[in-house]
């Protein structure tokens, strides 16, 4: 990483809302270099503004699944913002919770198309750069789904599933190359994760009932622990559950 007097340059995905918003808050206490990337240039404007009492930001207007707009926007980012040491793959999305037999196909081609086509797209871009400079941090967000499966996670747990496989493969690819990678995998957590999975507020509402979920505080945290331990070490996987969730029992459909 940078030196002392150096500020790391980081780059968040999906940084308008949820684990990505509270991971650029996170790093910008630290006077880095942020920039955060988004599709909603509203909010993303919003967030450049309040975080730059502590940090310098770029925000960038981007949505992850058109590789052409993701390959022009990080070839281009402006040279205080372009040598990038830290890079939080965060947006991503489920939809539906329907079994397999009666899913929208639109749906999972979308969840697909965000969580590991956009996913690689931006690794891509970025990566040859930090090897060339030996140094730098990919962290994938993925998470709990992709290793624990449940009813009407097809898709969205299958994405997941290869986030976690990409990122050890990565570490295969990038070993000693001074680039690190890590997957954070959270449980439930309270964002608007099940706002957007279910279009309906007062649906999203009853999935935290009676439960202290995670929330994009606690997932912040565990992202800037990570790039933060010594060069030396490197945390390969690091799955966070809230305290009342846990691994389901199998399923067993009797006659």
């Amino acid at each position: 990483m940078p030196g002392m007097n150096t500020p790391m340059t980081v780059l968040v995905t999906g940084a308008t809302s949820g684990f990505g918003e509270a991971t650029a808050e996170r790093f910008a206490r630290d006077g880095v270099r942020l920039v955060i990337a988004g599709r909603r240039a509203d909010r993303l404007e919003a967030l450049a503004r309040r975080l730059s009492t502590t940090a310098s930001v770029h925000p960038l207007p981007l949505d992850v699944r058109d590789r052409a707009a993701v390959e022009k926007a990080l070839s281009t980012l402006p040279a205080d913002f372009a040598r990038l040491d830290v890079l939080v793959n965060n947006a991503g999305l489920a939809l539906g919770l329907e079994p397999a037999h009666r899913a929208n196909l639109d749906e999972w081609e979308q969840m697909i198309d965000t969580n590991n086509r956009g996913l690689v797209v931006v690794t891509r871009q970025v990566i040859p750069g930090m090897v060339e400079r030996g140094r730098g941090h990919v962290v994938n967000v993925g998470s709990v789904a992709g290793t624990y499966p449940y009813p009407g996670g097809n898709v969205y747990g299958a994405t997941k599933a290869f986030v976690h496989q990409f990122s050890l493969n990565l570490r295969a690819d990038l070993v000693g190359s001074g680039v690190r990678v890590t997957c954070v995998e959270p449980g439930m957590a309270d964002t608007e994760f099940s706002l957007v999975r279910f279009g309906d507020a007062e649906k999203a509402k009853t999935v935290y009932q009676g439960v202290a979920p995670l929330v994009g505080a606690d997932i912040a945290d565990a992202i800037h622990w990570v790039v933060t331990r010594p060069p030396h070490v490197n945390v390969n996987v690091l799955e966070l559950m809230p305290e009342q969730q846990a691994f389901a029992p199998f399923a067993v459909k009797r006659r």
